[in-house]
């Protein structure tokens, strides 16, 4: 047995460059795709304080008030039913008084999101273009 006369092992090598191809590839790919991506956006504008009105004063604001039970009311009078199309004939009744195109809704906590959102859906429709929503302080209990 002649164990001194065995050659040595060759590590085996790991060629690298092609996979350091491959990595900037990908780099530059997502670097490029990433700028074409643009984030959903809602458009806020915030009041400005100071901002005076040119309507007159004697014209009336619209206020939708939507309640616990799902029910409507147009500037403080409720309506006959629930239905989109009662809403739409009780702003069209009032929209001569309304000084300009913008709607305050006001909610109860218990109200459904879609009863808000068919009362904007609603108001839209009939050109109002800006949407106030209100909120009231909790009393704290006693």
């Amino acid at each position: 047995m002649n164990l001194g006369n065995r050659r040595p092992r060759e590590e085996p090598e790991l060629n690298v460059v092609s996979l350091v191809d491959v990595v900037l590839l990908l780099l530059i790919f997502f670097m490029l795709t990433t700028t074409f991506v643009r984030p959903s956006q809602i458009a806020i504008r915030l009041p400005e304080a100071g901002v005076s009105s040119d309507v007159p004063a004697d014209r009336e604001e619209l206020e939708i008030s939507v309640t616990g039970q799902g029910e409507f009311r147009v500037n403080g009078r409720p309506l006959v039913d629930s239905r989109p199309e009662t809403l739409e004939a009780a702003i069209r009744k009032v929209m001569p008084r309304v000084r300009a195109r913008h709607v305050t809704v006001s909610a109860d906590g218990r109200a459904s999101h879609q009863d808000v959102v068919t009362a904007m859906d609603v108001a839209g429709r009939l050109g109002f273009v800006e949407v106030r929503i209100t909120t009231v302080r909790a009393r704290p209990p006693e």
